[in-house]
């Protein structure tokens, strides 16, 4: 095991990420989880743990250590399938389930979630990296959506719309939509899982589950629980593929059994998926790409603005669609606030989630790196300056050093890629007017942050900004109830919130007729 932690050197313009070897405490990847059958390396269909039909494996490895962790089944088209096939059998029983025995079913699977917390946390860090401390957070997050949508399932209200004829009564009413194709990120193993299978459950629906390689097993994990909580067969399936994953998510598109496509991830993914869901104007909801803003006006609290810019940028070490991805600062306010986040910055230390002390971990792969050197360079070139970090950290894991960049120039790669890593890059701006425009230059439009006490400014710049969400004197915002999504080319729908559960049924109008009176 590494653990990774900051030289500090006076004399260098750079400062360093210096590497420690520490003794690993672990004797197996998953040995010291108490309840060690949370832990499947067989994928899940029809209520059965099983394998791919061709035998073929992927191999899951541990982004802190490089250590393979386990396989799962690398599984094609006839096991998309059968697991189509499951999920529609089930719908025809599920669907017709009260809306309260949904609602007792979720509530279990949350209380399940809550007593293993521990199992959970530490599974997301093994196949994540993220520390277990933000791991257990993400947890509390994920188990969030099913107490929520829980909840949700008992007030799935229809409506009443009086009518201008007077034998006519107009009732509305909702229905599940049917089988649904859910397909997640590995940025939030867990969380992304929930957010999904929540409403889809309470809703009356079932589902096909497509995990992402890097990180299936908290996906597993999850299945299992819901499995002890009573959730009946084939209401749950899961395809694992790496190698297929073009065909199974065109598969998935594409079936007319299937009448849900949700998906959380990039923005060219997305239109694919939105085209091949077109064949049969399928119902979608994308999450996709993200380019966030963040804003530090000259009349913030900048100790509050350096603090908000910490946990939006380097949370998950910048592995968020949500984190600030362009840090724009005034002029007057630009020294300070760069200097006071790169003494921040000083202070991480990075490594392996499961030691102590650790505070942010590594990319999840190698290509994730090459992307974050390749910003780097690219801000370099065109004239900025690293003022802390800026380096790939040679040894096992997948890791880059936490960095902050001054003076990077407004067509940088930064500011209109997604790093999807812990490179902060500040810009800096003179006017209200002026910030505004380049906040809103992005083709997409996810979240945005600013800092300002200024109440007017506020109001204005919050209404201005072109994202679904936006993050005022605060660098989080997500939360279970709040409507999670984006406009412009970063998505379609919302999840989470009172509306979450409404992208999983159907609108349904009946009129009562021959209601005259005698």
């Amino acid at each position: 095991m590494w653990l990774l932690s900051i030289a500090k050197h006076q004399h260098l313009p750079i400062k360093q990420f210096a590497k420690i070897r520490m003794a690993s405490s672990l004797k197996g990847p998953f040995t010291t989880l108490k309840d060690t059958s949370l832990i499947k390396h067989q994928t899940f269909i029809d209520g059965k743990w099983t394998g791919s039909r061709s035998g073929e494996v992927i191999t899951v490895k541990n982004p802190a250590t490089s250590e393979d962790l386990g396989t799962v089944p690398e599984l094609d088209i006839q096991d998309t399938k059968a697991a189509i096939n499951a999920a529609s059998q089930a719908f025809r029983t599920w669907s017709k389930t009260t809306a309260k025995h949904r609602h007792d079913v979720l509530k279990k699977l949350y209380d399940l979630m809550i007593e293993n917390t521990e199992d959970l946390a530490k599974i997301i860090t093994l196949e994540n990296g993220k520390p277990l401390a933000e791991a257990k957070g993400e947890h509390t997050y994920s188990a969030s959506f099913i107490e929520w949508f829980a909840e949700e399932a008992i007030r799935t209200y229809g409506e009443v719309i009086p009518s201008p004829f007077p034998d006519i009564r107009n009732v509305v009413i909702k229905q599940p939509i049917g089988v649904c194709a859910l397909l997640t990120p590995w940025n939030f193993p867990s969380a992304m899982i929930t957010r999904k299978i929540g409403p889809a459950l309470a809703a009356g629906c079932t589902v096909v589950i497509k995990p992402p390689a890097e990180t299936p097993y908290s996906c597993l994990a999850l299945v299992e629980l819901a499995n002890r909580a009573g959730v009946p067969p084939g209401v749950i399936n899961v395809i694992t593929t790496n190698k297929n994953v073009s065909a199974v998510g065109k598969e998935l598109c594409e079936s007319k059994i299937v009448k849900k496509i949700s998906f959380t991830g990039s923005t060219p993914v997305a239109k694919i998926l939105m085209t091949q869901a077109a064949t049969n104007l399928k119902k979608v909801s994308f999450e996709a790409g993200g380019n966030a803003p963040f804003v530090v006006f000259d009349d913030a609290d900048i100790e509050k603005a350096v603090q908000g810019a910490i946990a939006s940028k380097f949370r998950a070490s910048g592995q968020t669609c949500v984190c600030a991805n362009r840090i724009y600062v005034q002029t007057s306010v630009y020294a300070e606030f760069a200097s006071r986040l790169a003494d921040e910055v000083s202070k991480f230390k990075v490594g392996d989630g499961l030691e102590e002390g650790t505070t942010h971990g590594p990319l999840i792969h190698d290509k994730a790196v090459e992307k974050v050197e390749s910003h780097v360079a690219d801000a370099v070139s065109g004239g900025a300056e690293v003022l802390i970090g800026g380096q790939r950290i040679e040894g096992p894991g997948t890791f880059f050093q936490p960095t902050v960049i001054s003076n990077v120039s407004k067509d940088a790669k930064l500011t209109c890629e997604e790093t999807f890593g812990p490179v902060a890059g500040l810009i800096p701006f003179e006017t209200e007017g002026e910030v505004i425009k380049l906040c809103n230059e992005s083709e997409v439009g996810l979240a945005g942050y600013f800092f300002a006490r200024d109440i007017g400014r506020i109001w204005r710049v919050a209404e201005a900004l072109e994202v679904g969400m936006v993050g005022v004197n605060t660098g989080l915002i997500s939360q279970a109830v709040i409507p999670f999504g984006g406009i412009k080319e970063s998505g379609i729908g919302r999840e989470g919130g009172p509306h979450g559960i409404d992208e999983y049924m159907e609108t349904k109008f009946i009129a009562f007729g021959g209601l005259a009176q005698s």
